[in-house]
This record gives C-alpha cells, sequence and structure tokens, in this order.
C-alpha cells in the first residue's frame, strides 16, 4: 500500500504500528515525497492521539538536531522535537530489546518543569525559574526506517525516533552545576565509547528548552508544568546489542547504568 494515498492521519497510525510492533518500515517520502515538515509535526500530533487511547499520555517532550553538526548534515538550522510517553521511561536496570529495531543511546540532561513556560521570547531566567529539579538522562533512540536512513520530514513524523528513556534516581537542584561545562563519558561493557560536555547541546542545555518553548509556540501548544524535557544528546549516539553493559558518568551529577536484553528479566 504506498502512503501517498493516504491521509496524514492515516500515516501517524501507520508508524504508531511499526513502533508497537518493531517491524521496520520504508520511510514515507519514499511514496510521498511532497509531505512537509509541517505535515510531519501533524502526523505527531496524529500519533499523539494513538498513544492516548491505549492510555499511553504525553509526559513530555525531547529535543533532537541539537548540535550545529547535525544541523548541518541534514539541511536545517534549528532543532527538532518529539513527544514523550509514559510507556518510555524505563524504570529498571535494564533495556529490553523487545519492540525495538536497531537502538541507540545518548546521554542527556532533563529538564522537569514545574511552571507553564510559553513563548518565543523567554530567557535562561524565565527557564531556570519554572525548572523544578534536573536529571541526568540517557535516551534511546530508534529509528522506524529500515538502516536507520531518513530525511528530515522523515524522522519528525517518526517522532523524533522518540523510543525509551532513563532517568536518574537522584534529581538536582538546577542551581548545582554549570551544565555547559558537564563532563560525559559513556562506556559500554567496560570500554570508553563517547566523550562531550553540556555545551554541545546549542551551547548550553538550558538554550534547548528555551528552542522548545519557541517551536511549539508557533503552533499554539507550551511546555506544561510537570513535563520532562530531553534537551539533546551530549554525545554522538552508540548502538547497542544484547548483552551489553552501559554505564554513563555525569561528573557530579552521578552516574546511570543499565544492561541490555532481548526480553526483560523478572
Amino acid at each position: 500500500m504506498k502512503t501517498k494515498t493516504l491521509t496524514l492521519k492515516q500515516i501517524a497510525e501507520q508508524i504508531d504500528h511499526h513502533q508497537i510492533t518493531g517491524i521496520d518500515m520504508d520511510k514515507i517520502t519514499s511514496h510521498s515525497p511532497d509531505i512537509t515538515v509541517k505535515d510531519s509535526y501533524e502526523i505527531q500530533q496524529h500519533w499523539e492521539q494513538c498513544a492516548l487511547k491505549r492510555g499511553d499520555l504525553k509526559i513530555g517532550w525531547k529535543m533532537g538536531l541539537t548540535s550545529v553538526a547535525k544541523q548541518r548534515s541534514v539541511g536545517v538550522n534549528e532543532p527538532i522535537y518529539g513527544r514523550l510517553t509514559n510507556s518510555m521511561e524505563v524504570h529498571s536496570n535494564t533495556l529490553s530489546l523487545k519492540g525495538l529495531i536497531h537502538p541507540r543511546v545518548e546521554p542527556e540532561i532533563a529538564f522537569v518543569i514545574k511552571e507553564e513556560l510559553k513563548g518565543d521570547q523567554l530567557t535562561a531566567r524565565d527557564v531556570w525559574k519554572a525548572t523544578e529539579f534536573i536529571m541526568p538522562a540517557v535516551e534511546v533512540i530508534d529509528s522506524r526506517y529500515k538502516n536507520f536512513s531518513f530525511t528530515l520530514v522523515d524522522v519528525v513524523a517518526d517522532n523524533a525516533s522518540s523510543s525509551r528513556f532513563f532517568l536518574s534516581d537522584q534529581a538536582f537542584s538546577p542551581f548545582h552545576t554549570p551544565l555547559d561545562k558537564l563532563e560525559v563519558n559513556m562506556y559500554r561493557n567496560g570500554e570508553k565509547v563517547q566523550s562531550g560536555v553540556g555545551s554541545a547541546v546549542l551551547g548550553h542545555p538550558v538554550k534547548s528548552v528555551i528552542e522548545l518553548a519557541k517551536m511549539l509556540h508557533h503552533v499554539g501548544l507550551a511546555i506544561q508544568p510537570g513535563m520532562v524535557i530531553l534537551t539533546g544528546g551530549i554525545t554522538e549516539a552508540v548502538n547497542v546489542y544484547d548483552g551489553d553493559e552501559l554505564k554513563v558518568t555525569f561528573d557530579s551529577l552521578g552516574e546511570i547504568n543499565f544492561d541490555v536484553k532481548k526480553e526483560k528479566e523478572d
């Protein structure tokens, strides 16, 4: 069935099916080349309704393409965003591969918001005032497209490759440490595979929240109290496989450890 005969809602339902089953799919632009980025964000909105019908509530937002290098690689000059739902949060120290296609992980800083953030003129001060606490986080990204290959339009429609995420057990004051200078290291099976600093995220992770609020404002949305915001990868993403053991250190903010299994163990 060619996606060019489908409505945006039907495309969202198709993507939702592949997200649930963990079966890869052809990118939507291969059949619907006229779809725009605006259309893709509308597909995201339709997908949110698919999740809501299952009782899978939206609990936040994630930012992607938050480094200049990543933006240049896909020919854009701003980040992208996706939705986070309750089922995406992993509450154990095990990442189950069930339902995943080709997962990759990347370290991030999460902001948990206590006041509405709305508008396109926000400052860093506004964000800090509205932040309840920050937490180290690891996001699991997993494109539903074959070979992890896609255009900007495709990845936005696929909810910016949102999949799973881990949050640290410990929360911190937003004023605990300069996040742009935070050093992060990622180890897979004892070997350091990535390292970076917080400034890789738009110069400072707080700017990612500002940019998210600005982008949402343009479509009549806002960051609501209680929401979790994943601000973007501090390092490049790393592929993970069955049996891997991951450790991510966040300097003075501690570390996140988890293993990877084909099936989650009881």
